[in-house]
């Protein structure tokens, strides 16, 4: 385990920074806000990283209290990693991270992975601005589905494929929509009334996608 290093300065953001402030923590962040993952699914969602630098990210995270590991009861035995209520406490962070880089986004650069789910900030902002305040969100990308829960307050924000159970809202779209979403040029209502997104289900979120 790495000592911590530290800027040594009285102030509640430097002290942040001390905490998360290293490469690819926030990142680590945003993959367990999905719930809990075992060590090779999140090396497989963060193309780029080291198994060392990721194994000494985890164990940081765990010494400072963003994370525990625990193992799963058979037939499973795998260990998995999963935020505390203090890691769970940064989305509101990675959400106005987000918002801020935003402008950033531009293009797909042939060399930017990407993963349907790294959608899931920016759409669950964008739903609360379409004045979806909770309910179960599938999105259908070209690149894959995910799932977005709106309004959680404790448990996953958002995960991987399908939908576990029947959607109040399903949003099929486009890449480039997507991203026009995301980077804040296009309200998510206005894509629906545009016809650039399909919006399917019955349940309240979906109403008021429709009604605009």
């Amino acid at each position: 385990m790495s000592p911590r290093r530290s800027y040594d300065q009285y102030c509640s953001a430097a002290r942040a920074l001390d905490t998360v402030g290293d490469r690819w923590t926030l990142l680590i962040v945003r993959e367990l806000l999905a719930g809990p993952r075992r060590y090779t699914d999140l090396h497989a969602d963060l193309p780029g990283v080291s198994t060392d630098v990721l194994a000494s990210r985890l164990k940081d995270m765990e010494r400072d209290g963003l994370t525990t590991r625990r193992r799963l009861p058979p037939p499973g035995a795998a260990y998995v990693y999963e935020l505390t209520a203090r890691g769970r406490g940064l989305l509101p962070v990675l959400e106005a991270l987000g918002a801020w880089g935003a402008g950033e986004l531009g293009e797909r650069r042939p060399t930017d992975a990407v993963r349907a789910h790294w959608f899931a900030l920016p759409l669950l902002r964008a739903l609360r601005e379409a004045g979806v305040r909770e309910g179960l969100v599938e999105v259908r990308l070209e690149e894959g589905d995910c799932h977005l829960y709106v309004g959680a307050e404790s448990g996953p924000v958002y995960g991987d494929g399908p939908a576990p159970e029947e959607p109040d809202a399903r949003l099929v779209l486009d890449a480039g929509t997507c991203a026009a979403v995301s980077r804040g040029e296009l309200g998510l209502c206005d894509a629906v009334l545009d016809g650039r997104v399909e919006v399917g289900g019955d349940g309240t979120a979906a109403k008021a996608l429709r009604e605009g």
